[in-house]
């Protein structure tokens, strides 16, 4: 990484702040230590170049997440931020409980069943 950071990785970092604040310095910490352009690469794309566009509301897109990750089954740990962050742009615990049930009739039972333990998580951490 050079030593002025770009304005994507900027830009990245400012939204993951303001969907928890304090992940910026953990997430880029861990990805930092992977490899000097992963912070760039991977938030910069995810939250400079999509989750940053205008056409849907960051909440939008957060309830969009969540349940794309409730539906993967195979993403813990970011399911469980992704749940915070939503909070976070708006989206009310019983929006979530509804996401988490509807995940159950598409992508299943046991995705429920992850997604109800994120959320728990999720829930008493805020």
């Amino acid at each position: 990484m050079s030593a002025i950071p770009s304005e994507r990785r900027t830009q990245a970092l400012a939204l993951l702040e303001w969907l928890e604040p304090g992940a910026p310095k953990r997430v880029a910490e861990n990805l930092d230590g992977f490899h000097d352009d992963a912070t760039e690469i991977l938030l910069g794309f995810a939250f400079t170049d999509v989750l940053a566009r205008e056409g849907l509301s960051l909440k939008t897109r957060e309830m969009l997440t969540v349940s794309m990750l409730a539906a993967m089954g195979t993403a813990p740990g970011q399911l469980e931020f992704h749940i915070r962050a939503a909070l976070n742009t708006g989206v009310t615990r019983e929006e979530i409980v509804e996401i988490v049930l509807q995940v159950a009739v598409y992508a299943g039972i046991p995705a429920s069943m992850n997604a109800i333990t994120a959320a728990k998580s999720a829930f008493t951490s805020v």
